[in-house]
């Protein structure tokens, strides 16, 4: 064993003694889910993780308000994020077995821009719109999912897109906003 096969072997320890520890704060935390650090989280308890997540380095959950009777964020078992952010005040739900490259951004609302006398960041939310991705969904590195929209299980969403629009199941879509490009084979 080299150096850096020990070193590899002291980042897995410390994320699953990590995991362990941060499990007891989340709504539900299933069985053999794992986070490796760096990570940041609002509010774990309003989120639910399914079992065999791996919610990758750098990935961000957040759910900004507290005044909520069920969880936010539902993610499915053995989703498998990187550098995901997913930000919702009412409704996110990744389905099992969902795919979300490096970058990806997923949110359920939008701060409203009306007056130019404020920042934008502080102003109140303007949309707020459940989004569902479905099962075995792929979501390319860098997309933008934006409130109000479902992805169709099996779908393929490009690098790189915005999806602001629902997907079918078992289509792929690119670009910015995101748009059918074909049908994926049943």
């Amino acid at each position: 064993m080299n150096g850096l096969d020990v070193l590899l072997a002291m980042q897995r320890a410390r994320d699953a003694a990590y995991s362990r520890i941060a499990a007891r704060g989340f709504h539900r935390f299933g069985r053999d889910s794992r986070i490796l650090l760096p990570f940041r989280v609002g509010n774990a308890d309003f989120i639910s993780i399914g079992d065999g997540v791996l919610i990758g380095a750098g990935s961000w959950l957040l759910v900004p308000r507290r005044d909520l009777a069920a969880p936010a964020i539902v993610i499915g078992d053995r989703v498998r994020m990187n550098q995901t952010s997913i930000t919702a005040v009412a409704e996110v739900v990744v389905e099992d077995g969902v795919g979300i490259a490096r970058g990806v951004y997923i949110s359920d609302h939008s701060h409203g821009f009306d007056d130019p006398d404020t920042f934008i960041r502080d102003q109140p939310i303007a949309r707020v719109a459940p989004v569902r991705i479905g099962r075995g969904a792929w979501i390319g590195h860098n997309a933008v999912v934006l409130p109000g929209v479902t992805i169709g299980a099996g779908a393929v969403i490009g690098a790189n897109s915005v999806v602001r629009d629902d997907v079918p199941p078992r289509t792929v879509a690119v670009g910015s906003p995101a748009r059918v490009v074909r049908s994926l084979a049943a």
